[in-house]
């Protein structure tokens, strides 16, 4: 009993993969589009991935303090140095370099905050806002990174170059190979609605059990089952899709699940904090179709053009994804990062999954991992 409950959490914590590929199949969600391209005046090639780097507990906390303590307008976000590891700041002025310094993290001053960067990509929501684009901040190139699928048509890139051009550095547009949309099918599973997912990680509000994962995924049942046409082991009881990409079930039994994620040799990584992704960090994605892949954040605070509607404030990855990865955890060591919503697909190991961030959801829901 005790093995088959573990396994049945466990399934829970690899990812969320609904049944049916949107836009693929007709049970399918709908497809999810994202493409960004190169500069306003030529198209860069997707360019082999870079291995990531850790993060530790003291980077999350100052990455996010620290841009709480800044501001939209004296800063651009934080990242990760490739090289050394460090965390840089951005920061627009001398005055917001030295709060920086003086808690012994690495300063650069850049052209443009937060606040001008989110306004290009206002821009771009009111007139390039294109089924197969997405866009995000980059804030180790100080730009908007847009990029653009291959759903994107003649006629709507030369829209959104033209757009672009007149955004001018603040952006820069890349074509990515394949097609954005919702990773719904294949592999373990949790079933709802004719539907196949799998949840991200597990969680709990006081002695309640409950999992997260992909809105998409719950928006299609209320009842999830470990097995197609088995007995239930949840209720649905939060769903937000499409502007944010999250949902929570509860389980309805009095078994307390393990909070922790598969790593499909036989072994499950324990999860016992969450923290918002930082660019130029190291990732895993755990799917129950592509299973355990490795990435690296390069865009935050990313807009995806799904077809069936826009999701905000997203997080950009080269990990590796496929049908049926929805709902998927993201995760570093025993961090919860995000709960995958879908990708263009993947080119050898240079991928494009995007994830949730998943303390997003958790302040929602009001529950915590363990």
């Amino acid at each position: 009993m005790r093995r088959t409950l573990r396994a049945r959490i466990c399934l829970s914590v690899l990812i969320a993969l609904p049944a049916v590929a949107l836009g693929s199949t007709p049970a399918g969600a709908a497809d999810p589009t994202a493409g960004p391209t190169a500069n306003p005046s030529a198209e860069a090639p997707a360019a082999e991935p870079t291995p990531g780097v850790s993060a530790s507990a003291s980077q999350y906390t100052l990455h996010s303090s620290l841009e709480h303590t800044l501001g939209d307008d004296r800063t651009a976000g934080s990242y990760l140095d490739a090289q050394s590891g460090e965390l840089v700041v951005t920061v627009t002025d001398e005055t917001a370099a030295e709060e920086v310094r003086a808690t012994g993290t690495r300063a650069k001053i850049v052209k443009r905050s937060t606040a001008g960067l989110r306004s290009a990509m206002g821009t771009l929501e009111t007139d390039a806002k294109i089924t197969g684009t997405s866009w995000g901040i980059d804030p180790a190139t100080n730009q908007v990174s847009i990029e653009a699928d291959t759903s994107v048509s003649g006629r709507s890139m030369r829209q959104l170059r033209r757009v672009a051009a007149g955004l001018g550095e603040a952006v820069r547009i890349k074509r990515v190979p394949g097609v954005f949309k919702k990773e719904v099918a294949g592999g373990d599973a949790i079933y709802g609605g004719g539907f196949r997912c799998s949840a991200a990680f597990n969680v709990a509000k006081g002695t309640v059990r409950y999992f997260v994962t992909a809105g998409h995924c719950t928006n299609e049942a209320t009842s999830w089952s470990a097995t197609s046409g088995g007995a239930s082991i949840g209720t649905r009881v939060g769903t937000s899709f499409p502007t944010n990409d999250y949902g929570i079930v509860r389980y309805t039994g009095t078994a307390w699940p393990a909070g922790n994620v598969n790593l499909y040799n036989g072994s499950y990584q324990d999860i016992t904090s969450a923290a918002d992704a930082i660019v130029g960090q190291a990732l895993k994605k755990s799917g129950s179709t592509t299973h355990v892949t490795n990435g690296r954040v390069t865009a935050v605070n990313v807009t995806v053009n799904y077809s069936d509607g826009p999701v905000y404030n997203m997080v950009r990855t080269t990990a590796c994804s496929a049908g049926g990865d929805s709902g998927g955890a993201h995760f570093s060591g025993s961090t919860a990062l995000g709960i995958h919503s879908g990708s263009s697909g993947c080119t050898g190991t240079n991928g494009s999954a995007i994830h949730q961030p998943v303390k997003e959801a958790l302040t929602a829901y009001g529950v915590n991992v363990y």
